[in-house]
């Protein structure tokens, strides 16, 4: 009883002050581990870089921040369950274009990315490489352009699973190249890479870190990387824009979200913290050889950046009729 009413005396007289008593405990945050939720599966770019994260706020604000893999559902439980978990800047969502992807691709989902988060800092950007198998009759992306169109569907392309960004670099290529071809989806971009390694499946846009060795080896054969400029992990291979489809853009990129009503000095807070971090000279020289680049952004430009994210990819996947697995 001598507890509640040193605790209610402490309420009244912080609102007294004019500081609200939340506020005040919001000053002390975190006071206890923050869990960082991956609705994809671990190793993936999102693990492995929510990993890196978590152990760079732990230095920075002195607290654990602990990765918990939920996937399945093509994000859809992990992204669920961080939308349902306690608005205190206790449990983060780690989240990529997956989920932008998602909102068009899976309207009936239990939940709303714009509405139903509070969108706190992007992490970092990567391109893609659209590679083939050596088998396949093509040295360039005009000679792929011209044999899908000679043998249109013919070609096929595998994916770590439909709306993955894996998936619609595919769709948004067929789309701005105006050609046919047979989307293979897979459960995981092991699965998938295997496949086009070993000639069962002609190609696919992988993750340049990920497929930069295979290219190297001679396993499968780089025709274009998919961001505005030349990936500094392979600059000899040109872009996509480069060679004819201009303004091709797709990339994976990652950030971090909060449920909706996380109060807005901690959101500030993670969004002071996340910049310091991915702006250090160390990190950006270490993602460099990763081929990734570091997002920097304002919570407000990372939320206007979010909607035209969902917009771009409501328009891809309408025109190319794609639908969840």
């Amino acid at each position: 009883m001598h507890f509640k009413r040193l605790f209610t005396l402490a309420c009244f007289a912080a609102t007294a002050m004019g500081v609200p008593f939340a506020a005040q405990a919001q000053q002390g945050y975190p006071n206890r581990p923050v869990k960082i939720i991956v609705p994809f599966a671990a190793s993936g770019p999102a693990d492995n870089y929510a990993r890196f994260m978590a152990q760079r706020l732990q230095d920075a604000m002195g607290q654990p921040f602990v990765v918990d893999n939920r996937p399945g559902a093509g994000s859809i439980i992990g992204t669920d369950a961080a939308a349902k978990a306690p608005a205190d800047g206790y449990t983060l969502l780690m989240m990529s274009n997956t989920q932008t992807v998602n909102e068009s691709l899976i309207p009936n989902k239990p939940f709303n990315l714009l509405k139903d988060f509070a969108p706190i800092a992007p992490v970092n950007y990567s391109d893609l490489v659209l590679v083939v198998n050596p088998a396949v009759n093509a040295n360039s992306l005009q000679d792929l352009i011209k044999l899908a169109k000679a043998n249109p569907g013919k070609l096929n392309y595998a994916s770590s699973g439909n709306g993955t960004p894996y998936h619609m670099a595919g769709e948004l290529f067929k789309h701005m190249a105006d050609i046919q071809m047979t989307h293979i989806p897979y459960k995981g971009s092991a699965a998938a890479r295997t496949d086009v390694l070993s000639g069962q499946v002609d190609m696919m846009f992988d993750a340049v870190t990920t497929m930069a060795e295979n290219i190297k080896a001679g396993k499968v054969r780089g025709l274009a990387t998919t961001g505005r400029v030349r990936s500094s992990v392979m600059p000899e291979v040109p872009t996509v824009s480069e060679q004819g489809v201009a303004k091709y853009e797709a990339v994976i990129w990652l950030g971090l979200m909060a449920p909706a009503g996380t109060p807005d000095a901690i959101v500030t807070r993670l969004n002071t913290e996340v910049n310091k971090i991915i702006n250090s000279p160390d990190v950006k020289a270490a993602w460099a050889k990763q081929g990734a680049v570091p997002m920097s952004m304002t919570v407000p430009a990372f939320t206007k950046y979010l909607a035209e994210d969902v917009a771009k990819w409501a328009t891809i996947v309408k025109v190319s009729g794609a639908k969840a697995d």
